[in-house]
C-alpha cells in the first residue's frame, strides 16, 4: 500500500514540477521531510530491524526527489 502511495505522489510531483517548477519545491521538500521523519523513527528499532524499517522511507524520499528534479529538468529542455 505504501508503494502505491509513493508512486502516486511521485507522478503528481513530476507533473507539478513540469507545469509549475517554482511552486513544486515546497511540496517536494515537505514530502521529503515527512518521509525523513518516518525513516528516523524506523531506524530507532534495534539492529537489522531498524535498517529494514527505515529503508522504505529513505528510498521513497529519494524517489520523490528524483521525480521532482526530472520534471523540472524536462521543463528546462523545452523551447518555451
Amino acid at each position: 500500500m505504501m508503494i502505491v502511495g509513493i508512486v502516486a505522489l511521485c507522478v503528481v510531483l513530476a507533473v507539478l514540477a513540469f507545469l509549475l517548477p517554482r511552486l513544486s519545491r515546497r511540496p517536494q521538500n515537505g514530502t521529503q521531510r515527512a518521509l525523513g521523519l518516518g525513516s528516523r523513527a524506523g531506524s530507532k528499532a534495534p539492529g537489522p530491524l531498524g535498517r529494514l524499517l527505515s529503508k522504505p522511507f529513505s528510498s521513497g524520499s529519494r524517489a520523490v526527489g528524483r521525480s521532482g528534479a526530472a520534471g523540472r529538468r524536462t521543463r528546462g529542455k523545452l523551447p518555451f
